[in-house]
């Protein structure tokens, strides 16, 4: 593919990617259970230290293999292909395109608080969202990337709107940071509140991994992607800080009951009683961005894999009239567009948390790897090697086993199915023997 894209357009990608509906959400939850703005504000700050370091980590592998596919390539390259066939198994049939209807329809759902809709309008307005978005990336990455850095802009304007109002006509109390530090009564325990604040925090900071897939299409990706990943987190992180000091200057801890609530009372407080329809509206555009990047960014994967020889061929094909990978980001819409109409996908979607975060700290792992087995240095190294991918993994260490210990049905169940894609694997592979009988089984590259 063509390298078209620039700096604007795949720090975009990061920000668009991660800032989605959880801004108007988590923080509700992670106050609530954390009890102390001090306490909020520091975990916002360690899971954005926690995917600044592994953005960083991500720059040098993006550095040293830049090509569509990240994870899927960097994986490969590491690890060998059975277990990167295994990364995009996952990603193609279960969470990709879970994530992906997940988006559209909760756009779906806000477009409904605006203009009353049935069971059946809101599923053509998530449909009809997947279509244009799949539409749009597949006619060029050149318009795919200016209406990505569009959406981001309006996204992160309209964040920094209810920051500067909030505080500017000062419809709030100052005496809601009071106490800063100290918990407010009846918290839960500090462990307990610990464990839920700093996954939710994670998972409002889920998908900047993503935005390297890019790898293949941007100018000068070995000092394009680095910067745009770590450029891309540390906005996310400002925004999410930012935002957060806005809503509990605008509702008091004591007030704050669900996400839905809390966004409703903030904005009641900033916009009056047209308030709620005014957040709807900023959480359509803020999602639509999302989607838009998880539609333009995770096809990247299938067609890497098609081109290995891993999937059917025809994913890995370039369009010939628009230079995209097409039949890829299709082939991710038609299933996205599938789990929408069937309505069940957000439990899928849970049972893969587990092992998608297991895929991500192999990633980043991978670092030490390649440092040993490459003699010639990528043209960008991470920054504070080897703490800086040690710190990433260890706080992924005690995410997974938060996550484990809070469902490990959920866990282990991922990981069977994940591992039904062996079998899968070596049909795949005995037929790229078949094709090339001088390739290696499972070779690396």
């Amino acid at each position: 593919m063509d390298r078209r894209l620039g700096l604007a357009a795949a720090t975009s990608a990061v920000a668009g990617q991660v800032i989605a509906v959880g801004i108007f959400l988590t923080p509700a939850s992670m106050a609530r259970t954390l009890a102390s703005p001090a306490w909020l504000f520091g975990a916002w700050l360690l899971m954005g230290g926690m995917a600044l370091a592994g953005a960083l980590s991500y720059g040098e592998l993006a550095a040293r293999y830049p090509e569509a596919g990240c994870g899927y390539v960097y994986l490969r390259e590491t690890y060998g292909r059975r277990l990167a066939f295994l990364y995009g198994w996952k990603c193609l049939l279960v969470m990709d395109p879970g994530i992906t209807a997940a988006l559209a329809s909760g756009l779906a759902a806000y477009v409904g608080y605006l203009v009353p809709l049935g069971p059946i309008g809101l599923k053509l307005v998530a449909l009809g969202a997947i279509a244009v978005a799949a539409g749009i990336n597949i006619r060029g990455s050149v318009l795919s990337g200016r209406v990505l850095e569009a959406l981001t802009v309006l996204k992160l304007g309209a964040l920094a709107a209810i920051v500067l109002l909030a505080f500017g006509l000062g419809r709030g109390e100052w005496s809601h940071f009071v106490p800063f530090v100290t918990r407010h009564a009846g918290a839960p325990p500090v462990a307990a509140a610990l464990a839920g604040g700093l996954i939710s925090a994670f998972f409002a900071f889920g998908g900047w991994w993503e935005a390297s897939k890019l790898a293949g299409e941007v100018v000068d990706p070995a000092r394009t992607m680095p910067r745009a990943l770590a450029w891309g987190v540390s906005i996310v992180t400002a925004a999410y800080i930012a935002t957060s000091a806005a809503f509990l200057y605008l509702v008091p801890l004591e007030r704050v009951t669900s996400g839905e609530a809390f966004a409703a009372q903030a904005g009641e407080a900033l916009f009056g009683p047209v308030g709620g329809a005014i957040f709807a509206a900023i959480v359509v555009v803020s999602v639509a961005g999302s989607l838009f990047a998880v539609v333009m960014l995770l096809p990247r994967v299938y067609y890497a894999m098609g081109r290995d020889g891993v999937f059917p061929a025809a994913i890995g094909e370039i369009s010939p009239r628009f230079g995209t990978p097409a039949r890829a980001i299709a082939t991710e819409a038609i299933l996205a567009s599938a789990l929408v109409i069937a309505g069940s996908f957000e439990q899928i979607v849970a049972y893969f948390v587990f092992i998608t975060v297991t895929f991500i700290a192999l990633t980043v792992a991978a670092v030490y790897v390649q440092r040993r087995r490459q003699s010639v240095a990528p043209p960008y190294l991470t920054p504070g090697y080897p703490v800086t991918p040690a710190i990433f993994l260890s706080l992924v260490v005690l995410l997974l086993v938060l996550i484990g210990m809070n469902n490990p049905r959920q866990a282990l169940a991922g990981a069977a199915v994940v591992a039904l894609g062996l079998p899968v694997y070596e049909l795949m592979e005995r037929r790229r023997q078949r094709r090339d009988p001088q390739a290696v089984p499972g070779s690396i590259g």
